[in-house]
C-alpha cells in the first residue's frame, strides 16, 4: 500500500508487499538521477533554487528533484499520478484542492483513515490508466495520454525494464516528471548518498516535504502551509499529551498481507515512518529499527514474534471488508500469542493508510496514542 508512504519492480519485501496490496487490496502501504531510475543524481529532498519558498510562485520555476532539474513554466494542468503502490500522493492532491489538475490517477484508495478520502479519490478521472503486469501505467499509455506532468511515489515507476517510461523518454516528449523526494533512492539502481540518506531517514516530516513541494509547483503555498500546520498541530497535541508517560511496546501488523511471509505470519512493519508514528504516539516499535526495515516480515520467525514484548497491537487494515473484523483479527492473534501483555489486557487498535508516508499519518498517531495511553 499505504501502501501506504510502499510494484513487483524491485525484489524487496516492502515492494513486494506493496504490489500485493495494490493488486489485490487496492491500498498503498509508501527516485532518481540524471533522467531515469539509474539514480546517478543527488539531492533527495526536492528543493527550489531559491533559499526560501516565496509567498507566490514565480514562473518559470526550477526545482531540483532527485538530482534532476525540472522547470515549470506554469502550474501543470494535465497530471498523471502513477500507482507505485501508494496513496499518499493522490491524497495530497485532494487535500490541496488540485483535483481539476489531474488528468489520470492510477492510485487506488479502497480504505483510508481519513473518512472522506475513499469517496474523494473515487471521483477522480483514471484516463484508462490501467496497470501492466508490474502494477503501474505502461510507457505506451503514459505517452498516449500526453500529460504535462507525471508524478510517482518512487523512481521505480520510471524503470524501462518494468515497462515504464523513463524520465528521459518523458522529457523528450515534453513531459515533466516528479518523484516524491523521500523515495528518490527507492527503485534507483545507483542512488546517490544524499538520496539514500533521505530514504533511510524517512519520517512523518517526509509527508510535509511532498505537500510543500507540491504547493510550490502549483502556486498553492498558502494551502500547503496551512495543511502542514494543521497536521503538525494534531501530532504535537498528541506528543504533549503522552509526554512523560511510560512508552508502550507497539506491534504494527497487517494480517491481510500474510502472503509476504514465508512463515504465514502477518506482515510486520518497523523502521522509518512506522517507528516515527509509534514514537509520536508515546510508544516504541516491538521490532525497532533505525532505518526502514523492508526485510523484517520475510525474515521474521514465529519464535521471534512469539517472544516479542507487545503492549499494544495495531491491526493494519488493507481492505474495507476488514473493517468489521478488527476484533476478530485481534482475537486471533491474542489466542496465538497469549504471552503478550496486549493479549492479556486486550489492548489493540486499527489503522490503514496512516501507517505509511502521507497526509493521514496524524490519524495513525492519534489512534495509537488513544490505545497506548487512554484519555
Amino acid at each position: 500500500m499505504p501502501l501506504i508512504s510502499l510494484g513487483s519492480v524491485r525484489p524487496s519485501a516492502k515492494r513486494c508487499a506493496a504490489v500485493l496490496l495494490a493488486a489485490t487490496l487496492s491500498l498503498a502501504v509508501a527516485g532518481c538521477g540524471s533522467g531515469d531510475s539509474s539514480g546517478s543524481g543527488s539531492g533527495g529532498a526536492a528543493a527550489t533554487e531559491k533559499s526560501a519558498a516565496p509567498t507566490s510562485t514565480s514562473y518559470p520555476l526550477t526545482i531540483d528533484n532527485c538530482g534532476r532539474k525540472v522547470t515549470f513554466d506554469r502550474p501543470p494542468k494535465r497530471v498523471l499520478i502513477m500507482n507505485g503502490a501508494s496513496v499518499g500522493e493522490v491524497e495530497t492532491y485532494v487535500l490541496l484542492g488540485l483535483q481539476s489538475h489531474i488528468l489520470a490517477n492510477a492510485q487506488r484508495v479502497a480504505i483510508s483513515d481519513d473518512p472522506k478520502m475513499v469517496t474523494e479519490v473515487a471521483k477522480l478521472p483514471t484516463g484508462g490508466a490501467e496497470w501492466n503486469k508490474n502494477f503501474d501505467v505502461p510507457a505506451e499509455r503514459v505517452l498516449e495520454l500526453k500529460p504535462d506532468l507525471v508524478v510517482s511515489t518512487w523512481s521505480g515507476s520510471f524503470d524501462a525494464k518494468s515497462g515504464f517510461a523513463t524520465r528521459e523518454q518523458l522529457a523528450d516528449a515534453g513531459i515533466k516528471s516528479f518523484v516524491n523526494p523521500v523515495d528518490c533512492a527507492y527503485g534507483a539502481t545507483n542512488p546517490s548518498a544524499a538520496d539514500q540518506a533521505v530514504y533511510d531517514q524517512q519520517s512523518i516530516e517526509s509527508a510535509y516535504e511532498f505537500i510543500t513541494q507540491t504547493g510550490v509547483i502549483f502556486d498553492e503555498q498558502h494551502k500547503a502551509a496551512d495543511l502542514v500546520a494543521k497536521l503538525k498541530d494534531r501530532i504535537t497535541s498528541v506528543r504533549e499529551r503522552v509526554e512523560g508517560k511510560v512508552r508502550k511496546k507497539v506491534l504494527l501488523v497487517y494480517p491481510g498481507m500474510a502472503m509476504m511471509s514465508t512463515n504465514n505470519l502477518p506482515a510486520v512493519f518497523s523502521g522509518g515512518v512506522h517507528d516515527d508514528i509509534i514514537e509520536a504516539a508515546g510508544g516504541e516499535n516491538a521490532f525497532p529499527s533505525d532505518q526502514p526495515n523492508p526485510e523484517l516480515t520475510s525474515n521474521l520467525s514465529a519464535e521471534a514474534l512469539a517472544s516479542a514484548d507487545v503492549d499494544v497491537l495495531v491491526i493494519g487494515l488493507s481492505d474495507p471488508s476488514e473493517k468489521g473484523e478488527v476484533q476478530q483479527l485481534a482475537d486471533q492473534l491474542f489466542q496465538q500469542y497469549p504471552q503478550w501483555e496486549a493479549s492479556q489486557t486486550k489492548t489493540y487498535t486499527s489503522i490503514s493508510d496512516g501507517a505509511f508516508v502521507g497526509p493521514t499519518n496524524a490519524y495513525a498517531v492519534e489512534a495509537i496514542a488513544d490505545a497506548a495511553h487512554p484519555r
